[in-house]
C-alpha cells in the first residue's frame, strides 16, 4: 500500500513508519518536526538521543535498503502543499499522528491552548479537505485519546467504542431510540481538541463519505520496538519531563535516578495503558482492514489493560526499593474513578495484548539507565496547573 504518515518523525509515527516500510509499504513521511521545536522551548531533551530526520532516514537506507520518502509540511497551515502531495502520492490510507499530544503543555497558558486548539483542529480540517480535494479516496486513520471521555469514576459500566443506544425522553412524553457518539468529557484543552476532530471527522464522514478510523488510545509506554532497536541512529524518543513525559515512562526514569516516583494525588486514579509496540500493531490492523463504504466513522477503544497509578508506582517500588512522593494534583479531576472500556474490535481484527508484567517493567527499568545521564531532574515536576 502507498502510506503517508503525518507525523512520522514522532513517538509513534517513526516505529510506525519503519515497521510499515519493514512489511513492503510505500511509506511518506510529514512531519515539520514542531516536537523538536517544543523541546527546545521547554529546554529538555529526550532520554535517549535522537537524531535529525534525515539522519535516522539515510541510516534507515543504509541498514536496511529501503528508502523512507520525506517532506517538511506544517499541516495546519500549508493547505496546498498537503492537497497537491495528496493529489501525487494517491495515498491509499494516511495516519494522521500531527497534532500536540501533551495535556499539561495545553494548560500552560492561554498562548499554549490557542497554539493546541488552532493547531489540531486546523490539520484535521486541512487534511480532510485536502483528502476531498486530491480525490485520492485515502483511508485516514487517526490516533485519539481515552480522554475525550474524561476520568469521572463509573461502576457496573463501561466506555463503549465510540456509540451507544440511548433511550431519549420529550417534554411531550416521546420516546425516541437513538444510537449516538459516547458523551465527550474531556479533562484539557489537549483532550477538547481531539474531541472536536471527532466532530469534524463525523461532518466529513456524513457529508464527503471519507472513510475514518479514530483510535481513542490509552497512555503509551514504553521506547523501543524491533525496528528502532536495530541501530542507535535509529533509536525513539523517550520523554520523561513534566509536560510530555507519560506517568509510566516517568516512574520508569525516576526509579533508574532514585528520585521518588512522583504521584499526583491519591493514585486512585485508573488510566489505560498500551505498549509501544501494540499501538503499532493496532494501527497497522486499522490500515490493513478499512471501513465498509459508506460506513459510519469507525471508533476503537486502543488499549491494552486498565491500571490505577498506585498500583504501576507500588509494582516498581517493589521491584525496585524506591520511594513514592504524593504530591498535589494539579489536574482538575476526580480523585479516583473507575475505568471498564472495550476493545473488542481490535481483538476481532488479531490485536493480542501484551499485558504489562515484572519482565517488562525491569528491561524497560534498564534500558533507562543506560541513558539516565541525560535526565534533567528539574524537568521531571509537572508545572502546568488547572485545578
Amino acid at each position: 500500500m502507498r502510506v503517508i504518515i503525518l507525523g512520522g518523525d514522532g513517538y509513534i509515527g517513526w516505529p510506525l513508519a519503519l515497521s510499515l516500510s519493514k512489511k513492503g509499504h510505500s511509506v511518506m513521511i510529514v512531519d515539520n518536526c514542531m516536537r523538536r521545536e517544543v523541546d527546545l522551548e521547554l529546554n529538555v531533551e529526550s532520554l535517549t538521543p535522537i537524531r535529525t530526520i534525515e539522519e535516522r532516514i539515510n541510516s534507515w537506507e543504509n541498514i536496511t535498503k529501503i528508502r523512507l520518502q520525506y517532506e517538511n509540511i506544517n499541516v495546519a497551515e500549508e493547505y496546498l502543499k498537503i492537497k497537491n502531495l495528496f493529489s501525487e502520492f494517491r495515498p491509499d490510507a494516511i495516519f494522521h499522528l500531527a497534532e500536540f499530544k501533551s495535556a499539561p503543555y495545553s494548560m500552560r497558558s492561554a498562548e499554549h491552548k490557542i497554539k493546541t486548539i488552532g493547531h489540531n483542529v486546523n490539520a484535521a480540517n486541512n487534511i480532510l479537505s485536502a483528502i476531498i480535494e486530491s480525490n485520492c479516496n485515502s483511508h485516514l486513520i487517526h490516533i485519539g485519546t481515552m480522554g475525550v471521555y474524561g476520568y469521572n469514576s463509573q461502576k457496573n459500566t463501561f466506555i463503549p467504542e465510540g456509540y451507544i443506544d440511548v433511550d431519549m425522553h420529550y417534554d411531550n412524553n416521546f420516546l425516541e431510540k437513538k444510537n449516538i457518539l459516547y458523551p465527550f468529557n474531556p479533562g484539557s484543552i489537549y483532550h477538547l481538541s481531539k474531541s472536536l476532530d471527532n466532530l469534524i471527522f463525523q461532518f466529513y464522514n456524513k457529508n464527503d463519505k471519507i472513510k475514518i478510523t479514530d483510535l481513542h488510545q490509552g497512555i503509551v509506554w514504553g521506547s523501543q520496538t524491533t525496528e528502532t532497536s536495530m541501530h542507535d541512529d535509529l533509536i525513539n524518543r523517550f520523554d520523561y519531563d513534566g509536560d510530555y513525559g507519560t506517568v509510566l515512562n516517568r516512574f520508569i526514569i525516576e526509579a533508574a535516578i532514585n528520585y521518588p516516583l512522583t504521584i499526583h494525588g491519591t493514585g486512585e486514579q485508573t488510566r489505560a495503558f498500551i505498549h509501544l509496540s501494540d499501538s503499532i500493531k493496532c494501527l497497522e490492523l486499522a490500515m490493513s482492514n478499512p471501513p465498509n463504504p459508506n460506513e459510519r466513522v469507525r471508533i476503537f477503544n486502543q488499549l491494552s489493560e486498565t491500571k490505577s497509578v498506585i498500583s504501576l508506582a507500588k509494582n516498581i517500588e517493589r521491584i525496585t526499593n524506591c520511594k513514592i512522593d504524593f504530591l498535589d494534583n494539579p489536574r482538575n479531576e476526580a480523585k479516583k474513578n473507575e475505568l471498564e472500556a472495550k476493545n473488542d474490535s481490535l481483538i476481532k481484527l488479531g490485536f493480542e495484548p501484551k499485558l504489562l508484567n515484572d519482565e517488562m517493567l525491569e528491561d524497560l527499568l534498564n534500558f533507562a539507565k543506560i541513558y539516565s545521564n541525560r535526565c534533567n531532574i528539574d524537568k521531571i515536576p509537572s508545572r502546568p496547573k488547572w485545578n
